[in-house]
Protein backbone atom coordinates (compact mmCIF):
# COMPACT_ATOMS: atom_id res chain seq x y z
CA UNK A 1 0.00 0.00 0.00
CA UNK A 2 1.17 3.27 -0.95
CA UNK A 3 1.74 6.14 1.99
CA UNK A 4 -0.88 9.02 0.99
CA UNK A 5 1.16 11.72 2.56
CA UNK A 6 4.53 10.43 2.51
CA UNK A 7 7.13 9.15 0.40
CA UNK A 8 6.80 5.51 -1.24
CA UNK A 9 5.60 1.89 0.16
CA UNK A 10 3.96 2.21 3.98
CA UNK A 11 5.51 -1.23 4.90
CA UNK A 12 9.25 0.16 4.13
CA UNK A 13 10.50 2.20 7.31
CA UNK A 14 13.86 3.72 7.82
CA UNK A 15 14.91 4.40 11.12
CA UNK A 16 17.43 6.52 11.45
CA UNK A 17 20.15 5.64 14.11
CA UNK A 18 20.66 7.71 17.23
CA UNK A 19 23.86 8.21 15.88
CA UNK A 20 22.39 9.99 12.94
CA UNK A 21 19.72 11.64 14.89
CA UNK A 22 22.76 13.40 17.46
CA UNK A 23 24.55 14.70 13.86
CA UNK A 24 21.65 16.26 13.18
CA UNK A 25 21.25 17.77 16.38
CA UNK A 26 24.45 18.86 16.64
CA UNK A 27 24.10 20.95 12.84
CA UNK A 28 19.77 22.27 13.77
CA UNK A 29 19.37 21.70 16.82
CA UNK A 30 16.50 19.62 18.35
CA UNK A 31 13.55 19.53 16.49
CA UNK A 32 9.76 18.06 17.25
CA UNK A 33 7.23 16.15 14.45
CA UNK A 34 4.22 18.37 14.12
CA UNK A 35 1.26 15.99 14.58
CA UNK A 36 -0.23 14.23 10.88
CA UNK A 37 -3.84 15.41 9.69
CA UNK A 38 -5.56 11.81 9.64
CA UNK A 39 -6.87 10.69 6.51
CA UNK A 40 -10.07 10.32 7.06
CA UNK A 41 -10.31 13.92 8.29
CA UNK A 42 -9.13 14.68 4.84
CA UNK A 43 -11.40 13.10 3.08
CA UNK A 44 -14.36 14.23 5.31
CA UNK A 45 -13.76 17.77 4.65
CA UNK A 46 -13.79 16.90 0.96
CA UNK A 47 -16.44 19.14 -0.98
CA UNK A 48 -19.16 17.46 -3.48
CA UNK A 49 -17.67 16.61 -6.79
CA UNK A 50 -18.91 19.54 -9.87
CA UNK A 51 -18.38 16.82 -12.32
CA UNK A 52 -21.62 14.78 -13.45
CA UNK A 53 -21.25 10.88 -13.59
CA UNK A 54 -18.95 9.24 -16.37
CA UNK A 55 -18.09 5.40 -15.96
CA UNK A 56 -13.85 6.19 -15.72
CA UNK A 57 -14.77 8.83 -13.58
CA UNK A 58 -14.29 7.92 -9.72
CA UNK A 59 -15.51 10.98 -7.70
CA UNK A 60 -15.37 9.32 -4.02
CA UNK A 61 -13.32 11.49 -1.74
CA UNK A 62 -10.47 9.31 -0.59
CA UNK A 63 -9.62 8.87 -3.99
CA UNK A 64 -9.90 12.85 -5.10
CA UNK A 65 -7.90 13.32 -2.30
CA UNK A 66 -5.36 10.65 -2.92
CA UNK A 67 -4.71 12.22 -6.21
CA UNK A 68 -4.63 16.01 -4.47
CA UNK A 69 -0.66 16.27 -4.63
CA UNK A 70 2.00 15.28 -5.82
CA UNK A 71 5.65 15.01 -3.76
CA UNK A 72 7.13 18.54 -3.21
CA UNK A 73 7.46 20.03 0.35
CA UNK A 74 4.35 22.20 -0.41
CA UNK A 75 2.70 19.19 -1.24
CA UNK A 76 3.90 17.12 1.85
CA UNK A 77 3.04 20.37 4.39
CA UNK A 78 -0.80 20.32 2.43
CA UNK A 79 -1.16 16.45 3.39
CA UNK A 80 0.48 16.41 6.93
CA UNK A 81 -1.12 19.58 8.02
CA UNK A 82 -4.67 19.11 6.43
CA UNK A 83 -4.69 22.23 4.34
CA UNK A 84 -5.28 21.56 1.19
CA UNK A 85 -7.88 23.84 -0.49
CA UNK A 86 -8.36 21.92 -3.86
CA UNK A 87 -8.62 18.54 -4.68
CA UNK A 88 -9.89 17.06 -8.32
CA UNK A 89 -13.78 16.89 -8.62
CA UNK A 90 -13.21 13.21 -10.08
CA UNK A 91 -10.18 10.83 -10.87
CA UNK A 92 -10.27 9.12 -14.64
CA UNK A 93 -9.04 5.59 -15.04
CA UNK A 94 -8.40 4.99 -18.67
CA UNK A 95 -7.66 1.78 -20.66
CA UNK A 96 -6.84 2.93 -23.81
CA UNK A 97 -5.95 5.83 -26.15
CA UNK A 98 -9.66 5.83 -27.09
CA UNK A 99 -10.99 5.73 -23.74
CA UNK A 100 -8.53 9.48 -22.71
CA UNK A 101 -10.01 10.81 -26.20
CA UNK A 102 -13.77 10.41 -24.68
CA UNK A 103 -12.69 12.00 -21.55
CA UNK A 104 -11.03 14.79 -23.27
CA UNK A 105 -14.93 15.54 -24.88
CA UNK A 106 -16.26 14.87 -21.86
CA UNK A 107 -14.38 16.97 -19.94
CA UNK A 108 -15.09 19.87 -22.65
CA UNK A 109 -18.82 19.47 -22.53
CA UNK A 110 -18.86 19.94 -19.18
CA UNK A 111 -16.39 23.15 -18.79
CA UNK A 112 -13.67 20.98 -16.64
CA UNK A 113 -9.67 21.26 -16.42
CA UNK A 114 -7.82 18.34 -17.09
CA UNK A 115 -4.80 17.10 -14.92
CA UNK A 116 -2.20 14.63 -16.50
CA UNK A 117 -1.50 12.15 -13.35
CA UNK A 118 1.53 9.41 -14.13
CA UNK A 119 2.63 8.10 -10.71
CA UNK A 120 2.25 11.29 -8.37
CA UNK A 121 5.94 11.80 -8.16
CA UNK A 122 6.13 15.69 -9.63
CA UNK A 123 8.23 17.55 -6.73
CA UNK A 124 7.48 20.80 -8.79
CA UNK A 125 3.74 21.36 -8.41
CA UNK A 126 2.14 19.80 -11.58
CA UNK A 127 -0.49 17.75 -9.94
CA UNK A 128 -2.13 21.38 -8.15
CA UNK A 129 -5.14 21.34 -9.54
CA UNK A 130 -6.13 25.35 -10.29
CA UNK A 131 -8.24 27.96 -8.47
CA UNK A 132 -11.26 28.98 -10.20
CA UNK A 133 -15.10 27.94 -10.21
CA UNK A 134 -14.31 25.25 -13.40
CA UNK A 135 -14.58 21.09 -12.35
CA UNK A 136 -10.70 19.68 -12.34
CA UNK A 137 -10.72 16.20 -13.49
CA UNK A 138 -7.49 14.28 -12.91
CA UNK A 139 -6.86 11.69 -15.78
CA UNK A 140 -4.41 8.85 -14.24
CA UNK A 141 -3.07 6.48 -16.58
CA UNK A 142 -2.79 3.57 -13.84
CA UNK A 143 -4.47 1.10 -15.92
CA UNK A 144 -2.26 1.42 -19.18
CA UNK A 145 0.89 -0.34 -18.75
CA UNK A 146 1.31 -2.77 -21.45
CA UNK A 147 4.15 -3.30 -23.78
CA UNK A 148 2.25 -2.96 -27.31
CA UNK A 149 4.85 -3.91 -29.62
CA UNK A 150 8.88 -4.56 -29.77
CA UNK A 151 10.57 -4.63 -32.52
CA UNK A 152 13.50 -6.30 -31.98
CA UNK A 153 15.61 -5.44 -35.94
CA UNK A 154 15.33 -1.62 -34.87
CA UNK A 155 15.47 -2.03 -31.14
CA UNK A 156 12.12 -0.30 -30.40
CA UNK A 157 9.92 -0.94 -27.91
CA UNK A 158 6.14 0.74 -27.73
CA UNK A 159 4.39 0.99 -24.25
CA UNK A 160 1.29 2.31 -23.19
CA UNK A 161 2.31 5.44 -21.42
CA UNK A 162 1.10 4.91 -17.94
CA UNK A 163 3.78 2.32 -17.26
CA UNK A 164 5.94 2.67 -14.27
CA UNK A 165 9.79 2.14 -14.31
CA UNK A 166 9.57 -1.43 -12.58
CA UNK A 167 6.92 -2.88 -14.93
CA UNK A 168 8.70 -1.57 -18.18
CA UNK A 169 12.07 -3.08 -17.30
CA UNK A 170 10.56 -6.34 -16.21
CA UNK A 171 8.54 -6.31 -19.45
CA UNK A 172 11.57 -5.96 -21.23
CA UNK A 173 13.95 -8.05 -18.99
CA UNK A 174 11.56 -10.92 -19.82
CA UNK A 175 13.15 -10.38 -23.63
CA UNK A 176 16.32 -9.86 -23.14
CA UNK A 177 16.21 -6.27 -23.06
CA UNK A 178 16.44 -2.74 -20.86
CA UNK A 179 15.52 0.94 -21.30
CA UNK A 180 18.42 2.05 -18.63
CA UNK A 181 16.32 4.63 -17.72
CA UNK A 182 16.70 4.88 -13.48
CA UNK A 183 15.67 7.68 -11.80
CA UNK A 184 15.36 8.11 -8.33
CA UNK A 185 11.65 7.60 -8.48
CA UNK A 186 11.89 5.14 -10.62
CA UNK A 187 9.83 2.32 -8.56
CA UNK A 188 6.79 4.99 -9.15
CA UNK A 189 7.37 7.61 -11.74
CA UNK A 190 6.00 6.61 -15.30
CA UNK A 191 7.14 6.70 -19.09
CA UNK A 192 4.92 9.05 -19.84
CA UNK A 193 5.97 11.17 -17.06
CA UNK A 194 9.21 10.80 -17.64
CA UNK A 195 8.79 12.36 -21.29
CA UNK A 196 6.35 15.08 -20.39
CA UNK A 197 8.94 16.44 -17.95
CA UNK A 198 12.49 15.81 -19.82
CA UNK A 199 13.32 13.22 -17.10
CA UNK A 200 17.08 12.26 -16.55
CA UNK A 201 18.25 8.36 -15.01
CA UNK A 202 20.92 7.96 -12.95
CA UNK A 203 22.73 6.11 -15.75
CA UNK A 204 22.06 8.56 -18.46
CA UNK A 205 25.71 8.96 -19.07
CA UNK A 206 25.85 5.40 -20.99
CA UNK A 207 21.93 5.60 -22.18
CA UNK A 208 21.23 9.27 -22.43
CA UNK A 209 18.25 11.18 -21.08
CA UNK A 210 14.67 10.33 -22.05
CA UNK A 211 14.82 12.87 -25.26
CA UNK A 212 17.99 10.34 -26.17
CA UNK A 213 15.42 7.37 -25.92
CA UNK A 214 11.67 8.89 -27.02
CA UNK A 215 11.45 7.74 -30.51
CA UNK A 216 8.01 8.58 -31.22
CA UNK A 217 4.35 7.61 -29.97
CA UNK A 218 0.71 9.18 -29.76
CA UNK A 219 -0.81 12.27 -27.53
CA UNK A 220 -4.15 13.16 -27.41
CA UNK A 221 -4.81 16.64 -27.60
CA UNK A 222 -7.91 18.31 -27.42
CA UNK A 223 -7.20 19.68 -30.83
CA UNK A 224 -6.91 16.47 -32.05
CA UNK A 225 -5.04 12.90 -31.64
CA UNK A 226 -0.91 14.01 -32.43
CA UNK A 227 0.72 10.91 -33.82
CA UNK A 228 4.56 11.19 -34.06
CA UNK A 229 6.21 8.04 -36.27
CA UNK A 230 8.91 6.62 -35.34
CA UNK A 231 12.36 7.38 -37.70
CA UNK A 232 16.13 6.73 -37.47
CA UNK A 233 16.62 10.37 -38.58
CA UNK A 234 14.99 13.21 -40.30
CA UNK A 235 15.50 16.71 -41.74
CA UNK A 236 11.27 17.38 -42.09
CA UNK A 237 11.15 20.20 -40.37
CA UNK A 238 10.64 20.72 -37.08
CA UNK A 239 10.89 17.58 -34.71
CA UNK A 240 7.53 17.54 -32.94
CA UNK A 241 9.35 14.82 -30.70
CA UNK A 242 10.31 18.18 -28.88
CA UNK A 243 6.79 20.14 -28.65
CA UNK A 244 6.37 16.90 -26.58
CA UNK A 245 9.05 16.37 -24.68
CA UNK A 246 8.94 18.70 -21.41
CA UNK A 247 5.22 19.86 -22.36
CA UNK A 248 3.99 18.92 -18.93
CA UNK A 249 0.64 17.98 -19.50
CA UNK A 250 -0.24 21.32 -21.33
CA UNK A 251 -0.65 19.78 -24.85
CA UNK A 252 -2.57 16.78 -24.16
CA UNK A 253 -1.72 13.36 -22.62
CA UNK A 254 0.87 11.02 -23.92
CA UNK A 255 -0.68 7.62 -24.17
CA UNK A 256 1.41 5.38 -26.66
CA UNK A 257 5.34 5.77 -26.31
CA UNK A 258 7.86 4.26 -28.61
CA UNK A 259 11.63 4.15 -27.02
CA UNK A 260 14.82 2.81 -27.70
CA UNK A 261 16.01 -0.44 -25.98
CA UNK A 262 19.13 -2.27 -25.70
CA UNK A 263 20.05 -5.98 -25.14
CA UNK A 264 20.59 -6.19 -20.91
CA UNK A 265 24.59 -5.80 -20.43
CA UNK A 266 26.78 -8.18 -19.75
CA UNK A 267 28.47 -6.72 -17.14
CA UNK A 268 27.51 -3.99 -14.71
CA UNK A 269 28.74 -2.73 -11.57
CA UNK A 270 29.44 0.15 -9.14
CA UNK A 271 32.58 1.39 -7.50
CA UNK A 272 33.61 3.97 -4.67
CA UNK A 273 36.48 6.31 -4.46
CA UNK A 274 37.58 9.14 -2.32
CA UNK A 275 39.61 12.08 -3.96
CA UNK A 276 41.05 13.94 -0.90
CA UNK A 277 39.37 17.69 -2.17
CA UNK A 278 37.09 18.84 -4.21
CA UNK A 279 39.02 20.47 -6.79
CA UNK A 280 41.05 17.25 -7.12
CA UNK A 281 37.42 15.74 -7.78
CA UNK A 282 35.83 18.07 -9.97
CA UNK A 283 39.13 17.98 -12.21
CA UNK A 284 38.47 13.62 -11.74
CA UNK A 285 35.20 14.29 -12.96
CA UNK A 286 35.59 16.54 -15.71
CA UNK A 287 38.35 14.18 -17.32
CA UNK A 288 35.80 11.29 -16.71
CA UNK A 289 33.15 13.29 -18.81
CA UNK A 290 35.64 13.60 -21.40
CA UNK A 291 37.07 10.26 -21.71
CA UNK A 292 34.38 8.92 -23.80
CA UNK A 293 35.16 5.64 -21.51
CA UNK A 294 31.74 2.74 -21.42
CA UNK A 295 31.03 4.64 -18.06
CA UNK A 296 26.91 4.39 -16.93
CA UNK A 297 27.40 6.62 -14.35
CA UNK A 298 29.81 9.38 -12.80
CA UNK A 299 28.27 10.98 -9.27
CA UNK A 300 30.30 13.32 -7.10
CA UNK A 301 29.02 14.22 -3.56
CA UNK A 302 30.86 17.37 -1.96
CA UNK A 303 32.82 17.12 1.24
CA UNK A 304 29.70 18.40 3.51
CA UNK A 305 27.16 15.49 1.14
CA UNK A 306 30.18 12.87 2.07
CA UNK A 307 30.34 14.02 5.54
CA UNK A 308 26.23 13.91 5.75
CA UNK A 309 26.26 10.26 4.06
CA UNK A 310 28.42 8.48 6.56
CA UNK A 311 26.72 10.25 9.39
CA UNK A 312 23.32 9.37 8.46
CA UNK A 313 24.55 5.56 7.84
CA UNK A 314 24.88 5.65 11.72
CA UNK A 315 28.85 5.55 12.31
CA UNK A 316 29.79 3.36 14.61
CA UNK A 317 33.16 1.29 14.52
CA UNK A 318 33.39 0.46 10.61
CA UNK A 319 32.84 4.30 9.88
CA UNK A 320 35.95 5.45 12.66
CA UNK A 321 37.99 2.72 10.74
CA UNK A 322 37.36 4.29 7.18
CA UNK A 323 37.99 7.63 8.11
CA UNK A 324 41.12 6.56 9.82
CA UNK A 325 42.40 4.89 6.92
CA UNK A 326 41.06 7.49 4.54
CA UNK A 327 43.22 10.25 6.54
CA UNK A 328 46.70 8.25 6.06
CA UNK A 329 46.08 7.78 3.08
CA UNK A 330 45.49 11.90 2.73
CA UNK A 331 41.67 12.10 2.61
CA UNK A 332 40.88 13.80 5.62
CA UNK A 333 37.20 16.06 6.29
CA UNK A 334 37.90 17.47 3.07
CA UNK A 335 37.77 14.08 1.13
CA UNK A 336 34.51 13.83 -1.58
CA UNK A 337 32.85 10.51 -2.58
CA UNK A 338 32.92 9.69 -6.10
CA UNK A 339 30.35 6.45 -7.53
CA UNK A 340 31.47 5.49 -10.81
CA UNK A 341 28.98 3.11 -13.00
CA UNK A 342 30.50 0.30 -15.40
CA UNK A 343 28.15 -0.76 -17.95
CA UNK A 344 28.37 -3.19 -21.06
CA UNK A 345 30.07 -5.87 -22.48
CA UNK A 346 32.86 -7.79 -20.06
CA UNK A 347 36.28 -6.84 -21.92
CA UNK A 348 35.14 -2.80 -22.69
CA UNK A 349 33.48 -2.73 -19.36
CA UNK A 350 36.74 -3.84 -17.51
CA UNK A 351 38.88 -1.28 -19.74
CA UNK A 352 36.45 1.61 -18.93
CA UNK A 353 36.75 0.90 -14.49
CA UNK A 354 40.98 0.75 -16.07
CA UNK A 355 41.05 3.92 -17.39
CA UNK A 356 38.90 5.45 -14.47
CA UNK A 357 40.81 4.20 -11.80
CA UNK A 358 44.11 5.60 -13.64
CA UNK A 359 42.15 8.83 -13.57
CA UNK A 360 41.13 8.84 -10.26
CA UNK A 361 44.70 7.53 -8.94
CA UNK A 362 46.46 10.86 -10.91
CA UNK A 363 44.05 13.27 -8.38
CA UNK A 364 45.08 11.03 -5.54
CA UNK A 365 42.08 9.05 -4.96
CA UNK A 366 41.68 6.16 -2.64
CA UNK A 367 40.27 3.73 -4.19
CA UNK A 368 37.28 2.31 -2.06
CA UNK A 369 35.91 -0.67 -4.93
CA UNK A 370 32.70 -2.55 -5.28
CA UNK A 371 31.44 -2.64 -2.32
CA UNK A 372 30.73 0.98 -1.52
CA UNK A 373 29.15 0.78 -4.98
CA UNK A 374 27.18 -2.05 -4.33
CA UNK A 375 25.49 -0.78 -1.09
CA UNK A 376 24.56 2.55 -3.44
CA UNK A 377 23.36 -0.22 -5.83
CA UNK A 378 21.44 -1.93 -3.95
CA UNK A 379 19.73 1.66 -2.12
CA UNK A 380 19.31 3.83 -5.09
CA UNK A 381 15.65 3.65 -4.48
CA UNK A 382 15.10 3.79 -1.18
CA UNK A 383 17.78 6.53 -0.36
CA UNK A 384 14.13 8.98 -1.13
CA UNK A 385 12.85 6.76 2.01
CA UNK A 386 15.02 8.85 4.23
CA UNK A 387 12.51 12.18 3.22
CA UNK A 388 10.28 9.97 5.68
CA UNK A 389 12.88 9.32 8.23
CA UNK A 390 13.84 13.10 8.48
CA UNK A 391 9.97 13.99 8.86
CA UNK A 392 9.53 11.88 11.86
CA UNK A 393 12.71 13.24 13.63
CA UNK A 394 11.41 16.57 13.01
CA UNK A 395 13.58 17.84 9.69
CA UNK A 396 12.25 18.71 6.71
CA UNK A 397 13.92 17.91 3.36
CA UNK A 398 14.37 19.65 -0.21
CA UNK A 399 16.29 20.10 -3.02
CA UNK A 400 17.55 22.42 -5.86
CA UNK A 401 18.85 21.26 -9.11
CA UNK A 402 20.23 23.18 -11.86
CA UNK A 403 23.17 22.57 -14.41
CA UNK A 404 26.12 24.59 -15.74
CA UNK A 405 29.10 24.53 -18.00
CA UNK A 406 32.39 23.08 -16.12
CA UNK A 407 33.44 27.01 -15.34
CA UNK A 408 30.58 27.74 -13.24
CA UNK A 409 30.32 24.33 -11.48
CA UNK A 410 31.64 25.32 -8.36
CA UNK A 411 30.80 28.82 -8.11
CA UNK A 412 26.72 27.42 -8.60
CA UNK A 413 27.66 24.46 -5.61
CA UNK A 414 28.67 27.56 -3.07
CA UNK A 415 26.22 29.68 -4.61
CA UNK A 416 23.54 27.61 -3.80
CA UNK A 417 23.95 26.44 -0.20
CA UNK A 418 25.04 30.16 0.28
CA UNK A 419 21.38 31.08 -0.62
CA UNK A 420 19.91 28.57 1.73
CA UNK A 421 21.64 30.06 4.67
CA UNK A 422 20.55 33.43 3.99
CA UNK A 423 17.22 32.46 3.59
CA UNK A 424 16.93 30.32 6.46
CA UNK A 425 19.50 31.64 8.96
CA UNK A 426 22.88 30.56 9.54
CA UNK A 427 23.14 27.53 11.87
CA UNK A 428 19.15 27.46 10.45
CA UNK A 429 19.55 24.77 7.71
CA UNK A 430 22.03 21.81 6.60
CA UNK A 431 22.87 22.15 3.11
CA UNK A 432 25.00 19.34 1.11
CA UNK A 433 25.20 19.05 -2.50
CA UNK A 434 26.55 16.31 -5.49
CA UNK A 435 26.80 16.27 -9.28
CA UNK A 436 24.37 13.49 -10.42
CA UNK A 437 25.11 13.98 -14.12
CA UNK A 438 28.02 14.96 -16.03
CA UNK A 439 28.42 15.61 -19.99
CA UNK A 440 31.24 16.65 -21.67
CA UNK A 441 30.07 20.58 -22.09
CA UNK A 442 29.16 20.42 -17.86
CA UNK A 443 27.13 19.52 -14.87
CA UNK A 444 23.77 19.08 -12.66
CA UNK A 445 24.31 20.74 -9.12
CA UNK A 446 22.00 19.28 -7.45
CA UNK A 447 21.94 20.86 -3.18
CA UNK A 448 19.85 18.94 -0.78
CA UNK A 449 18.59 21.35 2.40
CA UNK A 450 17.53 19.93 5.64
CA UNK A 451 16.07 22.05 7.95
CA UNK A 452 13.61 21.86 11.55
CA UNK A 453 9.96 22.04 10.70
CA UNK A 454 8.28 24.19 12.99
CA UNK A 455 4.94 23.97 14.35
CA UNK A 456 2.69 26.42 12.25
CA UNK A 457 1.88 25.06 8.62
CA UNK A 458 1.68 29.05 7.53
CA UNK A 459 5.87 29.44 8.94
CA UNK A 460 6.43 26.69 7.31
CA UNK A 461 4.84 27.30 4.04
CA UNK A 462 6.56 31.02 4.25
CA UNK A 463 10.04 29.69 5.24
CA UNK A 464 10.14 26.82 2.24
CA UNK A 465 9.11 30.31 -0.19
CA UNK A 466 12.16 31.86 1.05
CA UNK A 467 14.36 29.30 0.30
CA UNK A 468 12.82 28.46 -2.82
CA UNK A 469 13.35 31.90 -3.70
CA UNK A 470 16.62 32.38 -2.76
CA UNK A 471 18.19 29.21 -4.29
CA UNK A 472 15.94 30.28 -7.94
CA UNK A 473 17.72 33.39 -7.98
CA UNK A 474 20.80 32.07 -7.01
CA UNK A 475 20.70 29.84 -10.34
CA UNK A 476 19.82 32.63 -12.05
CA UNK A 477 22.63 34.70 -11.44
CA UNK A 478 25.14 32.00 -11.88
CA UNK A 479 23.59 30.88 -15.36
CA UNK A 480 21.93 27.68 -14.68
CA UNK A 481 18.83 26.47 -16.62
CA UNK A 482 16.08 26.40 -13.71
CA UNK A 483 15.10 22.91 -13.73
CA UNK A 484 18.11 19.65 -14.78
CA UNK A 485 15.50 17.22 -14.27
CA UNK A 486 12.81 18.12 -12.65
CA UNK A 487 10.65 20.29 -15.00
CA UNK A 488 8.70 23.71 -14.33
CA UNK A 489 5.30 22.90 -12.60
CA UNK A 490 4.21 25.77 -10.87
CA UNK A 491 7.07 26.13 -8.36
CA UNK A 492 9.82 27.47 -11.15
CA UNK A 493 7.53 28.88 -13.60
CA UNK A 494 8.40 32.32 -12.00
CA UNK A 495 11.72 31.74 -13.20
CA UNK A 496 11.13 30.17 -16.84
CA UNK A 497 10.51 33.42 -18.46
CA UNK A 498 14.17 34.92 -17.50
CA UNK A 499 15.70 31.43 -19.22
CA UNK A 500 13.21 31.32 -22.43
CA UNK A 501 13.19 34.77 -22.95
CA UNK A 502 9.95 36.83 -24.01
CA UNK A 503 9.65 35.78 -27.56
CA UNK A 504 10.07 31.31 -26.05
CA UNK A 505 7.67 32.12 -23.53
CA UNK A 506 5.61 33.75 -26.24
CA UNK A 507 5.71 30.90 -28.84
CA UNK A 508 5.16 27.72 -26.15
CA UNK A 509 1.63 29.72 -25.43
CA UNK A 510 0.57 29.77 -29.12
CA UNK A 511 1.63 26.18 -29.61
CA UNK A 512 -0.70 25.22 -26.17
CA UNK A 513 -3.39 28.17 -27.31
CA UNK A 514 -3.49 25.62 -30.80
CA UNK A 515 -3.79 21.50 -29.29
CA UNK A 516 -5.49 23.10 -26.68
CA UNK A 517 -7.71 26.39 -27.69
CA UNK A 518 -9.73 26.14 -24.54
CA UNK A 519 -7.13 25.93 -22.21
CA UNK A 520 -8.30 22.86 -20.29
CA UNK A 521 -4.90 21.19 -19.84
CA UNK A 522 -3.58 21.33 -16.43
CA UNK A 523 -3.74 25.33 -17.19
CA UNK A 524 -1.50 27.61 -14.85
CA UNK A 525 1.12 24.96 -15.18
CA UNK A 526 4.40 25.72 -17.04
CA UNK A 527 3.45 29.22 -18.54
Amino acid sequence: MRRWNGWGDETIHVELPEAARAYLRERLGAAATPEDAPFDRLAASVISSRLPAHTLVDTSPATRVLHARGQSLPDWLALRFGRIERVPDGVAFPESSRDVRDLLAFAAQCGARVIPYGGGTSVVGHLTPPDGAAPVLAVSLARMRKLLELDEASRLATFEAGVTGPDLEAQLRARGYTLGHFPQSFEYSTLGGWIATRSSGQQSLLYGRIEDLFAGGRIETPAGTLRIPTVPASAAGIDLRGLVLGSEGRLGIVTEATVRVRPIPAFEAFYGCFLPSWERAEHAVHELAHEGAALSMVRLANPMETLTTLRLAGGGRALALLERYLALRGCREESSLLLLGVTGEASGARAALGSARAICRAHRGVWAGERLGGRWRRNRFRGVYLRNALWECGYAVDTVETAVDWPRVRTMMLALEAAARDALGEGGVHAYTHLSHVYPQGSSVYSTFVYPIVPEYERNLERWNALKRAASEAILRNGGTISHQHGVGLDHKPYLAAEKGELGIDAMRALFERLDPGERMNPGKLC
